[in-house]
């Protein structure tokens, strides 16, 4: 099943990004929607844990090249104890890695995403060198984010195990989402959408997903913005593929990340989380991402942790 939605023309996804942009003006700062995390929502959000269970929402890192994968993660022994030594030893290794692939779980820094010559709100693209970035890099989210987390899990909602590439996650299926579940998406939650993504991969295999993706419709932002959500995740990148918008590739990182200063969790897991909320029937947790610290970075492999 495929819900299909109107392709936006440019005036109109212009339209929507300018109400968007006004509508989250209280987030236009260097830490964006982060000022929602306030130390009472943060003690709140510790306050909805029950069993203490943690779950970790990264899938694992992948070192083999694939089709949605061209420029994997490199991982490779530096030392490796040869088992001669009858003192002090250590195994060592590197690690390199293309943070904003198709694979891989990460985090989008409020410098990511450049929009008609400027960053989030406003911020002058000349900052950003190949030095790294002099401002909103992943640094702004260096004391970690922490709050409650919500997963709203579309293909539940819609009898299915996974939604296809090219469909839409509408503001209506979030809505239906928060009642078949029982939750309520609140100001300051880190919103976690699941399509299905990572369960499509692993059942029927990996795929050019940079040209195939199941998302969010842009117009799905209102209830975003409704909420005053601080964070935005998915088990995918959030934006459909093909672009739902003519002339705009990515729309959903355009508006979350450039109009709503929201830093956006990429390629999440939550193939054992779901069926842990579903058991308990409760979809809210703390939820714990620490970025690494990599001032200038546009980005950082994450493993978000939810805490039931």
């Amino acid at each position: 099943m495929t819900t299909e939605q109107p392709t936006l023309s440019e005036a109109d996804f212009g339209a929507l990004y300018r109400t968007l942009r006004s509508r989250s003006a209280w987030a236009a700062g260097e830490r964006g929607a982060l000022v929602a995390l306030t130390p009472e929502r943060v003690a709140a959000a510790a306050g909805v844990v029950r069993t203490g269970r943690t779950v970790g929402l990264a899938a694992p890192v992948e070192t083999l090249p694939g089709p949605d994968n061209p420029e994997p993660a490199q991982h490779r022994m530096t030392a490796v104890p040869d088992g001669r030594s009858d003192g002090l030893d250590f195994a060592m290794d590197r690690f390199a890695m293309n943070v904003h692939g198709d694979a891989d779980s990460h985090l989008d820094a409020l410098c990511h995403v450049v929009y008609d010559g400027t960053l989030h709100g406003g911020v002058p693209v000349d900052g950003v060198t190949e030095s790294g970035a002099a401002a909103l890099s992943v640094e702004v989210a260096r004391d970690g984010i922490v709050g409650r987390g919500v997963l709203l899990d579309v293909p539940r909602l819609r009898g299915v195990p996974w939604l296809e590439p090219g469909d839409h996650v509408t503001a209506e299926d979030l809505t239906a989402a928060e009642a078949a579940q029982g939750v309520r998406v609140g100001e300051g939650d880190l919103l976690l959408v699941r399509v299905g993504h990572r369960r499509r991969r692993t059942e029927l295999g990996a795929w050019p997903a940079a040209g195939a993706r199941a998302g969010l419709h842009p117009s799905a932002l209102g209830f975003l913005a409704d909420r005053r959500v601080c964070v935005l995740g998915s088990d995918g990148n959030s934006d459909t593929a093909p672009s739902s918008t003519r002339g705009v590739d990515f729309p959903v990182h355009v508006l979350a990340v450039h109009a709503m200063g929201l830093h956006l969790l990429d390629y999440l897991c939550f193939e054992e989380l779901a069926p842990v909320c579903a058991r308990e029937r409760r979809w809210a947790f703390l939820c714990v991402v620490a970025p690494l610290r990599l001032p200038g970075a546009t980005g950082s492999p994450v493993n978000p942790i939810a805490v039931l």
